[in-house]
């Protein structure tokens, strides 16, 4: 239609921690720190995104200028921020649920599962034979029949009334 999404430029980046092989533990710990909250550490990633800028060719580079100087400041040995904790207060793991055992389908359950399904599908076919099965289309189909069709009901026009364009009903 012509428009542009708000989000149509917006570059997200994704790279892992371990995957950097030129990173010894130290610069690999200090290159966390760095990210900040932009890294998780239940999967190991560090993401970032940018959209401040007009394009995503702009938003691609900066992005990638700024990983290049994070990289740099994390191999920089002058500081090693050993001083400074982790701090992973902005991470809230996901429970993930386990699947109890108990509902697991056993050999057993399978078969008395089966015997219930054809003993519900002769049932059934015993109320179709004997006439005891309820179609519900058919039902509809005789309620719609034996209702008497409505008149359409009669439109009434209105006219203004005064210069303040009121209305009333004859």
């Amino acid at each position: 239609m012509g428009e542009e999404h708000p989000a149509a430029n917006k570059v997200v980046v994704e790279f892992c921690a371990s995957d950097m092989p030129d990173l010894t533990p130290q610069q690999k710990d200090k290159l966390i720190k760095l990210a900040g909250p932009r890294y998780n550490p239940s999967t190991d990633i560090i993401k970032m995104n940018c959209e401040m800028f007009e394009t995503q060719a702009q938003n691609k580079r900066f992005l990638g200028d700024t990983i290049h100087k994070l990289l740099k400041e994390a191999r920089d040995g002058k500081d090693t921020f050993a001083d400074v904790p982790f701090d992973f207060r902005h991470h809230k793991a996901k429970t993930r649920h386990e699947f109890p055992k108990e509902w697991l389908l056993t050999p057993e359950r399978k078969e008395y599962l089966e015997a219930r399904r054809k003993e519900q599908l002769q049932l059934e076919a015993e109320r179709k034979e004997s006439g005891t099965l309820l179609d519900g289309a058919q039902l509809i189909g005789k309620m719609l029949a034996s209702q008497p069709v409505m008149a359409v009901p009669e439109l009434v026009g209105a006219t203004p009334v005064g210069s303040r364009g009121k209305q009333r009903l004859r």
